[in-house]
Formats: structure tokens, C-alpha cells, sequence
């Protein structure tokens, strides 16, 4: 392989691979749209009662509909009892 062949074949994977990088890396399409995947019941709530504890649960339901946690992240949510009696 000659010097100018491997420096175009370098060239054209460095290309490629910056290419298919910046692809994966955007911010999410629109503000209304992430509003409506995470919603807003997250305001306010501080876990410290059951109606906090539901405005919570209704945050991680859409984020998990929507595939932006893992189903391990998911379903590490719901373990533990988290509003203390």
C-alpha cells in the first residue's frame, strides 16, 4: 500500500467516524415534546407525602415510556418504599 492510499483510506475513516459521531449527539427536538414525555408533576413535589409520591411515579412512567431510562433504571424505581410513613 503506498503512502498516498494510506492516507486517503485514514482520511475517509476519520470522515466517517466524525460523521456517525456528530449523528449521535443532538439535543431533544423540541421543548413542548420533552415537556410532554416527562411532563410537569415534578414541581413542587418533594416526596414527602403519597400525592408527592404519585407526582414522582407519574415522571418515571413517561420516562420510561419513552425508553429515555433503562428497564433496569425502571424497575429499580418502584424497590424500595419511598415515602416515609
Amino acid at each position: 500500500m503506498t503512502l498516498r492510499t494510506a492516507l486517503a483510506r485514514g482520511a475517509l475513516i476519520t470522515i466517517l467516524a466524525l460523521m456517525l459521531a456528530g449523528c449521535g449527539i443532538s439535543r431533544p427536538a423540541s421543548v413542548p415534546g420533552l415537556r410532554a414525555v416527562v411532563g410537569t408533576d415534578l414541581v413542587g413535589a418533594r416526596g414527602a407525602s403519597p400525592a408527592d409520591q404519585r407526582r414522582i411515579d407519574r415522571t418515571v412512567v413517561g420516562l420510561c415510556a419513552a425508553d429515555i431510562w433503562t428497564k433496569a433504571e425502571c424497575a429499580k424505581h418502584g424497590e424500595d418504599d419511598h415515602v416515609a410513613g
